[in-house]
């Protein structure tokens, strides 16, 4: 009998699989696809040469994730790249906000009105990034916190919305990009704690940078399966999972699966019922014949870069696609542009180029025109560039990755209490009615994006549970 049988191999997947077998109990994973990766995959969707990134491309909680950081992935083939910016804002004047390593030019970025509030916010808690960092995505009760004093004063600036925390804020510019940083968790602005998510996002950056992986998010893991296969892990692809029957005898199953899948396949009924999935995803990736052409020159040194004309229009976007079930007349886009610091991406002076809008969930429409629009407001003469689309709504989303329902790609809405008790209320959310039973994904804290800390934090709530059994 197996000690730990995990089904998933995406992010969270691969590194409680790489965790229990680092504690030595014997471990097998099962993925539904031919590959590994789950939502950080790299595949060629346009032409040959062009290598995109179906999902996530950009990585600033992949570089600062404890779990990440205790793990030899360099040795495995990880390398991250870094452009000169971490992330730019530009606006339609052809002027830009920018995050850069250096607060200081970030908080010249918003003009003198906003530079000194902007200072006062972050640079208290950037000193004590690492543990603050530790605390805040070990929650609940994986571990104590090591610095509860800092913990508790980021509690106190991020539990408010975002709309409070940025009154602090006179002008557009700051006021923008931190709306931009909240809604990459797909949340409205005026949401419970989304002034943390703002911050966790401009302090990630500001720590360590903004990175992509050299050649895709593939890396990541690739590097992760690498480092499991030499542990003594064994890894099977090819293996869709619909009932704990089909997976072989084990003392422990962790599932790193959306809420509603871990349901039907372990028969645990109506247990996750209540739990929400968010707005869904309309996704671009582009094949371009040369860089995307910005008007800010900010822009054109970023790998990531945020669209929309100011925080009312970011606003606007969120609340259609989450709350009013329509999708956005100019909607909000994050892009990711690896040509900037990675040109194994694409043929020689040629980009790839990664854009994706907020749709309701389970959208079925064409976003197409509408985001192409937008980024020739802040990009004049884009579409010339394009040689090629590989377009993705909703159905296709979850079509790829059955965790994306409706085309989430959080695995479940981030607003509300929901944000920070995920996926029910309770102290133990890696736990379910099933004694040997556990969940890895992003429904479960501290929720979406590639850092692995949901497998981490799960992985050490079967440890504790097995080293009690004979």
């Amino acid at each position: 009998m197996l000690d730990v049988v995990v089904v998933g191999a995406g992010p969270n997947g691969l590194t409680a699989a790489v965790e229990l077998a680092r504690r030595g109990f014997s471990v097998a994973l099962f993925e539904a696809r031919d590959t590994v990766g789950g939502g950080a995959r790299t595949e060629e969707l346009t032409l040959p040469g062009f290598r995109h990134d179906p999902c996530s491309a950009a990585h600033p909680l992949g570089i600062n994730s404890p779990a990440f950081r205790a793990l030899p992935l360099e040795r495995y083939g990880l390398e991250w790249l870094h452009s000169e910016l971490a992330m730019a804002h530009p606006f339609p004047d052809g002027s830009a906000a920018v995050l850069s390593r250096s607060v200081a030019e970030t908080a010249a970025s918003f003009g003198p009105r906003d530079a000194g509030a902007y200072r006062r916010l972050v640079e208290p808690f950037l000193p004590k990034w690492d543990v603050l960092a530790r605390d805040f995505m070990s929650l609940p009760l994986t571990a104590l916190p090591r610095d509860p004093v800092t913990l508790a004063r980021f509690g106190l600036a991020g539990l408010p919305p975002s709309t409070w925390l940025t009154r602090r804020f006179r002008d557009e510019k700051a006021k923008t990009l931190f709306a931009g940083l909240v809604a990459h968790v797909m949340a409205p602005l005026g949401g419970l704690a989304t002034g943390a998510v703002g911050l966790v996002f401009a302090l990630a950056g500001h720590a360590r940078g903004w990175p992509v992986a050299r050649g895709g998010s593939q890396a990541i893991s690739d590097a992760l399966a690498a480092y499991l296969k030499d542990l003594g892990g064994a890894l099977h692809t090819d293996y869709e999972v619909k009932r704990l029957d089909d997976l072989p005898p084990a003392r422990a199953y962790v599932f790193d699966t959306s809420p509603t899948a871990l349901a039907r396949i372990a028969g645990l009924g109506r247990f996750y019922e209540r739990y929400r999935y968010g707005a869904g995803v309309y996704k671009i990736d582009y094949a371009l014949d040369g860089p995307v052409p910005w008007t800010a020159e900010d822009a054109r040194r970023a790998t990531t870069v945020q669209v929309g004309a100011d925080s009312a229009e970011i606003g606007a976007a969120l609340r259609a696609a989450s709350r009013e079930g329509r999708p956005p007349e100019k909607p909000f886009m994050i892009t990711v542009q690896p040509g900037v610091v990675d040109p194994t991406r694409a043929p020689a002076g040629k980009h790839v180029f990664w854009a994706y809008a907020h749709v309701p969930n389970g959208w079925t429409g064409d976003l197409t025109d509408t985001m192409e629009r937008q980024l020739e407001r802040f990009a004049p003469g884009f579409r010339d560039r394009v040689l090629a689309r590989a377009v993705a709504g909703p159905a296709e989303l979850a079509a790829r990755n059955a965790n994306y329902v409706g085309g989430d790609i959080g695995t479940g809405a981030a607003s509300g209490l929901q944000l920070l008790l995920r996926p029910r209320l309770s102290l133990h959310p890696y736990s379910t009615p099933h004694p040997a039973v556990f969940i890895c994904s992003s429904a479960t804290p501290p929720g979406p994006g590639v850092h692995g800390m949901s497998g981490h934090n799960a992985a050490k709530a079967v440890w504790r549970k097995l080293r009690h059994q004979p």
